[in-house]
């Protein structure tokens, strides 16, 4: 079974956001080593209004799951913590006790109709994600 290097990117808007990212990354420990993680960062919501500003973080891991895998248990840790809507399912953005996605699985470029792997939005479309990773791709 061969390792994987996965970057991903973290963020909450709701409650004590530090708090829940910080409980997310405990939780993603199941799914491999965590190898490094960015500093934290507070920024705007992105494609949808709210007051509730985001905290941030881009986290790199190893992980012998596959991408599907690593989907099905990031909505399992999404599901567990409270998170009600999916933005895939419901078009749209709103307000969420946490978000995880993967930005990029080793060099893999793959598309289904749950995932995009890389993630071009955060790769080349908004600033918060380009900040966070600048020294992860």
């Amino acid at each position: 079974m061969s390792q994987h290097k996965v970057v991903l990117l973290l963020g909450s808007n709701i409650g004590d956001k530090k708090n829940n990212i910080d409980a997310a990354l405990d939780k993603l420990k199941n799914v491999g080593e965590i190898l490094k993680n960015s500093e934290y960062l507070t920024s705007a919501p992105v494609e949808f209004v709210s007051s509730n500003n985001f905290c941030n973080i881009a986290t790199i891991i190893f992980t012998h799951f596959s991408p599907i895998q690593l989907l099905n248990y990031i909505k399992k840790i999404e599901a567990e913590m409270g998170r009600i809507n999916d933005s895939k399912i419901s078009g749209g953005y709103a307000d969420r006790i946490i978000d995880i996605d993967i930005v990029k699985f080793n060099d893999l470029k793959f598309t289904s109709e749950r995932l995009e792997i890389p993630h071009k939005k955060h790769l080349y479309e908004r600033e918060f994600s380009k900040i966070l990773l600048k020294d992860f791709i």
